[in-house]
C-alpha cells in the first residue's frame, strides 16, 4: 500500500526510487547502476571516481574524450559553490530546470522571478518559491518520486556565460521556509506568493561556457495605447494571471485543432 505523503512530511522523508543517503553522488552513481538501459550488464567503470554518469564514462573512451573530460572534471567540476557561483546564483532572473519521475521520464521546464528569487541559503543549498501556474505540477511531482534534478542558468546579456548545478530536490512549504528564515522577504506582487518552495541540495556545479551562448539584450516593454486587451506581447510579466490571453492564450493551436477548428 503506498503511503499518502503531505508537503510537510516531505520535508523530513527521503524521496524517490534512490534509497542510498550517500552525500557522494559519484558512489551513488556506482552503485545504482548495475545493468545497462537495454536490460544487459554494464561493464565495470573503472572511472567510476569520477564524477559523470557510467554512460558519460563510456563515450568519453569511444570518442577519445577522456583526458579532456578529466581536464573539465578537476579544473571546473565543484561540489559546493563557490563565492564567485554563489554571487551568479544571486543575481540570476530566470533558469531552466530538468526533472524525471521515478520511471527516468523528462521533463523540461523554465522559472523566472525577480533577481533573487533563486536563493543562495549557504555554499551547499539553493530555494526558489513555486509560483501560481497552470496546476499541472509537473516538475513537483517529479521530485516527490525522485529527487534529482538538473538546473542551467544562463548569463545571456552581461557576461555571456552559464551555470549548471545538480543536486537532490525536496518541497518545502512557505510556512516551514518562514519560520527558518525569519527575514525572508514578502514579495508585494500577489501573483509572486508561493505555497511551496523547493529546496536543493547541492551535488554538482559546473560553468557551460560562452561559445555558443547567444547576447541578448533587453528590448523595452510595449506600450499599451488604449489600455485595453494586453497580452504576453507587451512585454509585461503577468504573475499568477488565469487570463488566457495575458498566458500566451492556443498560441500552438492545440486546443483549436482538438476542437475540429481550422488552426490557420
Amino acid at each position: 500500500m503506498t503511503k499518502s505523503v503531505t508537503y510537510a512530511e516531505v520535508n523530513t522523508e527521503k524521496q524517490g526510487p534512490d534509497t542510498d543517503t550517500s552525500p557522494d553522488p559519484t558512489a551513488r552513481r556506482a552503485a545504482a547502476l548495475p545493468t545497462s538501459l537495454s536490460g544487459g550488464p554494464l561493464h565495470h567503470d573503472e572511472r567510476a571516481d569520477r564524477p559523470g554518469s557510467h554512460g558519460e564514462h563510456q563515450v568519453q573512451r569511444e570518442l577519445g574524450t577522456v583526458a579532456r573530460a578529466d581536464r573539465f572534471y578537476d579544473d571546473q567540476v565543484l561540489r559546493r559553490l563557490n563565492a564567485r557561483m554563489q554571487e551568479f546564483v544571486a543575481r540570476q532572473e530566470m533558469f531552466f530546470l530538468a526533472t524525471s519521475d521515478s520511471h527516468g521520464e523528462c521533463d523540461s521546464t523554465f522559472r523566472a522571478g525577480p533577481p533573487g528569487f533563486l536563493r543562495v541559503l549557504d555554499d551547499a543549498t539553493l530555494a526558489y518559491p513555486e509560483y501560481r501556474g497552470n496546476g499541472v505540477m509537473a516538475s513537483l511531482g517529479n521530485i516527490r518520486e525522485n529527487p534529482h534534478i538538473g538546473m542551467l542558468m544562463i548569463d545571456f546579456s552581461q557576461d555571456r556565460i552559464g551555470l549548471h548545478v545538480n543536486g537532490r530536490a525536496r518541497l518545502v512549504t512557505d510556512d516551514t521556509m518562514r519560520r527558518r528564515i525569519p527575514d525572508l522577504p514578502v514579495d508585494p506582487v500577489p501573483g509572486r506568493r508561493p505555497h511551496v518552495w523547493v529546496e536543493i541540495e547541492v551535488e554538482e556545479a559546473y560553468i557551460h561556457c560562452s561559445k555558443h551562448i547567444p547576447r541578448l539584450v533587453r528590448a523595452p516593454l510595449r506600450q499599451n495605447t488604449n489600455g485595453t486587451d494586453r497580452s504576453t506581447a507587451d512585454g509585461e510579466q503577468a504573475w499568477g494571471t488565469d487570463d488566457p490571453k495575458r498566458k500566451g492564450g492556443d498560441y500552438f493551436r492545440a486546443a483549436a485543432r482538438e476542437r475540429g477548428i481550422d488552426p490557420r
